[in-house]
Formats: structure tokens, C-alpha cells, sequence
């Protein structure tokens, strides 16, 4: 089958563990693009830190899904896309954390700015050294939200409970933060609507992740790959497991799968 895209999740999967780019992984994205395909990255990231993350040469490529899918930029198409959290419920979710959740670490973004409610270190889950503007409740109540982050915090069990039908909640980095979107946003339903502006098929996709919000892209991708290191829910319902993001678990499947860099590995 002659697929059409790419679609890369960054953290355990692109990355690895160093928050790099492996020089095998490199080359394959830039020869899949010289082949004609679209390059899609789908993170849970800010752009901010993606820019950061990625470099120069493969960010040019790319076409962004942000948050989980609640932000999509792509230059190619002109198409931006914003799903921020409805404003009634965004205000009873920090009421409900304030009162009822006091000791929570509640972050706050609001398209590619980062707020919280306190001042905290967000590296050991986040795995980034910029730290949020610290605003109070009632601050955070007048901004049009794309995304909550929730940690520190026993179980989030409660939050599951009384938001789960109002909200996209996602539990990820090892049950260690609690990623909270519209019922809007999704990776699935960013690059179901990338695909319709590139007038491409989900179906001609591969698809790479490694954590719970990558399940709804590989149950709607053409050919979905699990990393090495992927959560075992992940792992079910792929079409295949790879190397770890240590492994160039990446560019193992794109040189098979696409026949791209073989001459340059073997």
C-alpha cells in the first residue's frame, strides 16, 4: 500500500529518552517527505516546547496537532484550529479543584501561554524548565482554556467521576498527570480533519505513539505502530510493536514499511 502520511507522537516515541532526535529517526522523516508524504505531529505538547524539542530542519516539515488535538496548526493547508474547554465548565472545573481538590497542582493553558494556580515545579512531569505565570482563581477564570493539567494528587478517581462526560480526560506519564480537554479535542479528530484538508484517507496513514492518548489515533489510522516502551492498551490493538524510542523504534518501521534509508543502514 503507497501511504500518504505520517503521523508521530514525540514524547516515547519520536524522542528518546534524552528528549532527542536520533540521527536514523532524522533521516527517515526527511526521506518520507521527499517521497511525497505529509509529516503530522501529534503531541500533548505546547507549541512552544515543540519548537523547542524539534529541530529546525524537521519542524519545517510538519504539520502540528497541539494538546491532544485541541490546538492544529498547519502551514501547508492554512488551517488553525482552536477547541478550547467551554467556558461554563471551564469555570466549575476550577471552582471544583479550588475547593475540592486544594492541594492539586492545577496548570493552565491557554494556546501557547502556561499558567497555574501556584508556584510549583512542573519538570518532573512535564520534563521542561520554563515554569507557568502563577494567577488566581479568579485570573484563570477569565482565560479561554485549551487544556488543564492536573498533578500531585492521590488518585484522580473523583475528577474521573464527575468530569468524564463533560470532558476528554487523559491519565498519562505513568498515571503521574491528569490532561484535561474539550470533549472537542482529540489526536484522532485532528487528523481526521488534516486528512480532509490534504484530501487524503486515514487509511493511508502509519501512526506511531506509546501512551493512552494515542489509543483513538491507532483505532481510526490506516497502520499504527507501538513502540517498544508503549502502555500495553496500546500495544493490543496495533498492527505491530517496534524498538523502543531508544531502539529508533521509528525509523526501524518507516525503512521496512515505506523503503526509505536503507541504503544508509542496511
Amino acid at each position: 500500500m503507497k501511504y500518504a502520511a505520517v503521523v508521530l507522537d514525540l514524547d516515547g516515541t519520536l524522542l528518546n529518552s534524552q528528549k532527542k532526535i536520533s540521527e536514523r529517526n532524522r533521516k527517515a522523516i526527511i526521506d518520507c517527505y521527499s517521497k511525497g508524504m505529509k509529516i503530522i505531529y501529534a503531541t500533548a505538547r505546547p507549541p512552544r516546547t515543540v519548537k523547542y524539542l524539534l529541530p529546525d530542519e524537521l519542524y519545517q516539515l510538519g504539520s502540528f496537532i497541539y494538546y491532544n488535538g485541541a490546538y492544529v496548526d498547519c502551514k501547508f493547508t492554512e488551517t488553525t484550529l482552536h477547541f478550547p474547554i467551554p467556558e461554563n465548565i471551564s469555570k466549575e472545573f476550577l471552582e471544583y479543584c479550588s475547593f475540592g481538590k486544594p492541594d492539586c497542582n492545577l496548570g493552565v493553558e491557554v494556546k501557547d501561554h502556561w499558567f497555574s494556580n501556584k508556584e510549583v515545579d512542573y519538570s518532573a512531569v512535564t520534563n521542561v524548565k520554563e515554569s507557568p505565570i502563577v494567577k488566581t482563581i479568579q485570573e484563570l477564570k477569565q482565560f479561554e482554556v485549551t487544556k488543564f493539567l492536573v498533578a500531585d494528587i492521590p488518585d484522580f478517581n473523583a475528577i474521573l467521576e464527575r468530569y468524564s462526560s463533560k470532558l476528554n480526560l487523559i491519565i498519562t506519564d505513568n498515571g503521574k498527570l491528569l490532561q484535561v480537554m474539550s470533549k472537542e479535542a482529540s489526536k484522532e479528530q485532528a487528523v481526521r480533519m488534516l486528512c480532509d484538508k490534504y484530501e487524503i484517507s486515514v487509511e493511508e496513514i502509519i501512526c506511531f505513539g506509546d501512551d493512552h492518548n494515542d489509543l483513538g489515533v491507532f483505532k481510526v489510522s490506516g497502520y499504527s505502530v507501538a513502540m517498544g516502551n508503549a502502555i500495553n492498551e496500546l500495544k493490543e490493538i496495533s498492527h505491530e510493536v517496534t524498538g523502543t524510542n531508544d531502539e529508533d523504534g521509528v525509523g526501524q518501521v518507516l525503512e521496512r514499511l515505506v523503503g526509505v534509508t536503507q541504503s544508509y543502514f542496511g
